[in-house]
């Protein structure tokens, strides 16, 4: 038998600035099969996006008062580098109050962690390039 390659982990952006919902987060991402990539700002969000081109995904935050608004953000990420998926959240929004960004999605929060794992695994690509 030959050897096989590992299996592909897509990264996937965490942009997050509260510190337990981040690390929540993170978890989420991996139990969805993700390799998780933490940013602790919008700031720091567009530095790893300039740095790491294998980005598939961004799940972020709204509400993000020490930094950009967070679907400033979303729009600026979208216009840049429009292959992206974008997954924001946020307690203080409803889906109805906010002008997304194309195929951005939106989950409130407390958000039901089943459904935004799926949207992850719907929306990021296996390693072949196939829907997942």
């Amino acid at each position: 038998m030959g050897q096989s390659q590992p299996l592909k982990r897509w990264p996937v952006l965490v942009v997050e600035d509260e510190p337990i919902l981040r690390l929540d987060a993170l978890a989420m991402v991996e139990s969805a099969g993700f390799e998780p990539v933490e940013a602790l700002s919008s700031a720091d969000a567009i530095q790893i996006l300039q740095e790491r081109l294998d980005i598939r995904l961004v799940y972020m935050d709204l509400d993000m008062p020490r930094s950009r608004k967070g679907i400033e953000i979303a729009e600026a990420i979208r216009k840049r580098w429009p292959p992206i998926e974008i997954i924001l959240t946020a307690a203080y929004f409803t889906r109805e109050s906010v002008e997304l960004p194309e195929r951005a999605e939106f989950y409130p929060k407390p958000i039901n962690r089943g459904e935004v794992m799926d949207a992850m695994r719907r929306l990021v690509p296996d390693q072949d390039g196939a829907p997942a």
